[in-house]
């Protein structure tokens, strides 16, 4: 998986789970009215971020590979 940049400084944690090793975190910015995840694997300290659109935020958390990007 890439790691992809994103501002943490507006972001605010809206959810967080940890499960296999692995530890989703669920994110709104005020910036832009927008929900983000992370995707953070502890075996080999990488992050995966990606934005979800608000309306699908809850699923995603709840099932994130189901929503990365093509190509990540």
């Amino acid at each position: 998986m890439s790691s992809t940049a994103v501002s943490h400084s507006a972001r605010h944690e809206l959810a967080r789970r940890a499960n296999a090793g692995l530890e989703i975190t669920l994110f709104w910015d005020a910036r832009d009215n927008s929900t983000s995840l992370d995707i953070h694997n502890t075996s080999t300290d990488e992050t995966t971020s990606f934005r979800v659109p608000p309306a699908h935020a809850l699923d995603a958390f709840h099932h994130p590979f189901a929503h990365l990007p093509l190509g990540n």
